[in-house]
């Protein structure tokens, strides 16, 4: 990067090995003039050059392999003549094949856009440097195959585990790493006693993937499309580096972020990122949030509470709030696009005092109150946009486990009602169609895990006796999800499709929470944020057994999934033919509504 750190590199580093290492000194020309500071001159004919980035050092030399070392502290453009890279890649011409140029560096710019998405797997972030040329290239990354489940992952920072304490010291010690795909615990270093190999052990077994391919552990093949580019570019994450260790880069890592939240300093913050977890740094004032407005303008005529053509399934969310039930039911088509197409909340209970007088919603008290969302969500059926006169049920409903004192135990005898229930009007396997979900704020867990608490733990306070279905969710990985998806506008890949008739308050709660310096969302001023965490849930569904979207084949879909025209959750509410129709239809007294809505 300078003259000083040439000048250095030449005597702490070069001439030492040249000293110490009796082969290599002896092709050497032995002569003064063949040895001096900046340049060493060979028998065969080589000489190498130690040199800086100015043009003068860059123009008229003719070389057959040229190095830049640790190019992010290097100057973007060469004396105004352009980036050092090109310029020494131009003294390499001459030698055409047999020419090359290296470069090495961890991240030194800024994210410039931090509400980007990547297009393709491996692609870097929008930067100066070299992740500008790592774009360039072929797009390689050090993947291990997990010792648990033998799927490859790359290992990176954010799947690192450790205790949330101020005793930054015991946290790091402890700190190892989760599979992002099963779970498996992973250590530093190799456990002896449980035989779990550790960062050395899975390097030696590790391998680069290009962008866009993928590798059969079991067979060891590797297979894909490949970027068709003349530039192998490569980008190695801290953790798998063989002289960092997890323990230093957790501690540098907490001691940097606490000196920011003291101090407003990010500068530590910044080094331990880049250099030494080997990512790019988003500045905090570039981390903001977007705004309402923004996704507001995008909103169309989608039809009010009505299933939108394109849209081949429902999905329906529940969040447990101490005195409603806040519900959301979005649409779900080709590529993952997402429609929002209902919005409620659900405070009057049936229960009445001794005056008549319709009580307010309980959760945590009355089981009565939860068996509202059979009729309320679970059986409801929207029409179909073409005003042919038919509807869609709901595929499958999450509901939050947790919240207010007690609401677990119900959400728990719920599910119980569901699975047990004789009475009349309920489909007895409607339980299958209803998930329990919970938070699972691990680092490295899975998006989606299936769980059974067990109350018999000290642990544990839920009732439940290890019968209850419970999905765990990872939160933080989903909303990443859910946020990239906010910022598509191309259809058929993932795009969020607002209808015009959501309030104002719908899109500001999709905009409260941000993401923090450790990764995690959080909302800083507990604002609303049902819409937000509703759409959270409604990914999460995607990914469990009964969906399956990342394997949906929509070219041959299931039944559920198909067009309206042959799809199972589509049917005539007049048709007394339709068996679908038996089933969903559920006889209401409007005028008891009515009253239960005043």
């Amino acid at each position: 990067p300078s003259k000083d750190s040439a000048r250095d590199f030449s005597m702490r580093d070069l001439d030492r090995m040249i000293r110490y290492s009796p082969e290599v000194r002896s092709r050497m020309i032995q002569k003064l003039s063949a040895d001096n500071t900046f340049d060493k001159q060979f028998s065969s004919g080589m000489i190498l050059k130690l040199s800086w980035p100015s043009i003068n050092e860059l123009s008229c030399k003719t070389l057959g392999r040229g190095w830049l070392a640790d190019y992010d502290r290097m100057p973007s453009s060469v004396d105004g003549e352009g980036s050092a890279f090109d310029l020494l890649k131009r003294r390499t011409q001459t030698f055409k094949r047999n020419g090359m140029t290296v470069v090495e560096s961890s991240p030194g710019f800024p994210v410039t856009n931090p509400k980007w998405v990547p297009s393709t797997p491996h692609e870097a972030p929008p930067a100066e440097g070299i992740l500008a040329l790592y774009n360039r290239g072929d797009r390689r990354r050090w993947y291990w195959p997990c010792p648990g489940c033998n799927t490859p992952f790359e290992p990176d920072f954010s799947l690192l585990l450790y205790p949330d304490t101020k005793d930054y010291g015991d946290a790091a010690a402890q700190a190892y790493m989760g599979c992002p795909h099963c779970g498996q615990v992973i250590h530093h270093n190799r456990d002896e006693k449980n035989g779990t190999p550790g960062k050395n052990d899975l390097n030696m077994k590790g391998r680069w993937l290009k962008d866009r391919q993928w590798w059969d552990v079991e067979k060891n093949t590797v297979g894909g499309g490949v970027r068709s580019d003349d530039t192998a570019s490569f980008w190695l994450k801290g953790v798998a580096a063989a002289f960092n260790t997890w323990e230093k880069l957790v501690l540098e890592y907490l001691k940097a972020n606490d000196e920011y939240e003291r101090t407003g300093n990010e500068e530590a913050l910044k080094v331990t990122i880049n250099t030494g977890q080997g990512l790019p740094y988003i500045p905090k004032n570039q981390a903001a949030g977007r705004l309402p407005e923004e996704l507001k303008s995008r909103a169309r005529n989608y039809g009010e509470r009505v299933v939108p053509r394109g849209a081949r399934f429902l999905l329906a969310c529940v969040d447990v709030q101490k005195n409603r039930f806040v519900v959301q039911v979005h649409g779900v088509g080709v590529g993952r696009d997402v429609w929002p197409i209902d919005r409620f909340e659900i405070r009057k209970s049936k229960r009445k005092d001794e005056d008549g007088d319709v009580q307010p919603l309980d959760p945590g008290a009355y089981l009565e109150d939860w068996k509202l969302l059979v009729e309320r969500v679970m059986t409801k059926t929207y029409p179909l946009q073409d005003d042919s006169g038919r509807h869609m049920r709901v595929k499958l409903t999450a509901c939050d486990s947790g919240g207010a004192d007690g609401v677990t135990a119900k959400a728990y005898d719920f599910y119980r009602y569901l699975r047990d229930t004789d009475d009349e009007g309920v489909d007895p396997n409607l339980f299958r169609r209803f998930k329990l979900v919970k938070g699972d704020p691990r680092k490295g867990a899975p998006r989606v895990m299936l769980t059974y608490p067990d109350s018999q733990r000290k642990d544990r306070h839920a009732d439940a006796r290890g019968e209850i279905p419970v999905w765990l969710l990872h939160s933080d990985t989903l909303k990443d999800q859910l946020n990239a998806m906010l910022d598509r506008s191309d259809p058929n890949g993932g795009r969020v499709n607002f209808p015009n008739w959501l309030s104002d308050d719908w899109y500001t709660e999709l905009t409260v929470e941000t993401r923090n310096e450790k990764g995690k969302w959080e909302n800083p001023k507990k604002l609303r944020n049902e819409s937000w965490d509703l759409l959270t849930y409604c990914l999460a569904l995607q990914l469990m057994p009964e969906i399956n979207i990342e394997n949906l084949d929509w070219e041959d879909p299931p039944s559920w999934a198909s067009d309206w025209d042959d799809n199972d959750l589509v049917f005539d509410p007049n048709s007394t033919n339709s068996y679908t129709a038996r089933q969903s239809v559920v006889e209401h007294d409007l005028s008891q509504l009515a009253s239960e809505l005043a």
